[in-house]
């Protein structure tokens, strides 16, 4: 989504383009107004990050993506915000790699959860679960809506994607003996640290990488797929994405301006 309001040549153009979505999310009912909280703090981070995708990410994405294509039940988890920001390579990706779509929801209404889903089958979903009626069931270990899941979707999976995530709910995942994949920009999350794989990355960004891996590693021999996956150590990226996050403050404190950071 663009707005002839903010000029290309604004150094932050794409951050608030992606604040835009967000807004525009909560304005037709896909994103909760608490989720505009959720966002900031993901943006502060990216701030520190620069806005780039550092190579450990990469790395994880590479994990992320090979787990996908090697899972026999693959879903990937939506919410409202990860709707808003980039429903359209959460569709993209779906496709590719096989994964069903769910929706997935903290505040859940089935109002929004319908609304988030309509949205997806505008961008060109051909299904995408909701956990309501029959299809509902509850995980264990959960009692927030977050366990609301359904019996076909995440209840069945052995690997699931989430992004922008609460940690309860990847823990009663991995407690559940899935394969947890996690997009989120702070590494120092319970998702972050909890989940199998965990792409510190802004969402639009890693989905981007995982749509490209997925093109370059979906004719790989199923070996190699799960030596890429076997070989990932989850806490050595996150402990390097913490020193790319150390370092990238130390060096922004020795600014003596902060133009390049407005």
């Amino acid at each position: 989504m663009e707005d002839a309001t903010i000029p290309e040549s604004h150094p932050r153009y794409w951050s608030l383009i992606k604040r835009r979505r967000i807004v525009e999310g909560y304005r037709r009912g896909i994103v909760v107004i608490d989720g505009l909280i959720s966002h900031g703090r993901g943006e502060a981070i990216d701030y520190i990050i620069g806005e780039v995708t550092h190579q450990p990410a990469l790395e994880a994405a590479k994990a992320a993506t090979a787990s996908l294509l090697t899972a026999s039940r693959p879903v990937i988890s939506v919410n409202g915000n990860s709707a808003a920001l980039a429903g359209g390579l959460i569709v993209e990706l779906a496709a590719i790699t096989g994964a069903v779509l769910e929706v997935n929801l903290f505040h859940w209404s089935a109002e929004r959860a319908y609304r988030i889903r309509d949205h997806l089958m505008e961008l060109g979903a051909v299904s995408v679960l909701v956990p309501d009626g029959e299809e509902k069931v509850y995980m264990e270990g959960l009692k927030s809506e977050r366990g609301r899941v359904c019996r076909n979707g995440i209840l069945a999976a052995d690997t699931v994607l989430v992004s922008i995530e609460d940690g309860d709910r990847t823990e009663a995942l991995r407690a559940a003996g899935k394969r947890v994949l996690a997009i989120d920009l702070n590494p120092f999350s319970r998702t972050a640290q909890r989940a199998n794989v965990t792409i510190v990355d802004e969402i639009e960004r890693a989905l981007s990488n995982m749509i490209r891996l997925s093109r370059e590693l979906r004719d790989e021999k199923k070996e190699e797929l799960l030596r890429i996956v076997e070989c990932f150590d989850n806490a050595l990226n996150l402990s390097e994405m913490i020193g790319i996050i150390r370092d990238r403050l130390g060096l922004m404190a020795g600014l003596e301006g902060c133009e390049d950071y407005d």
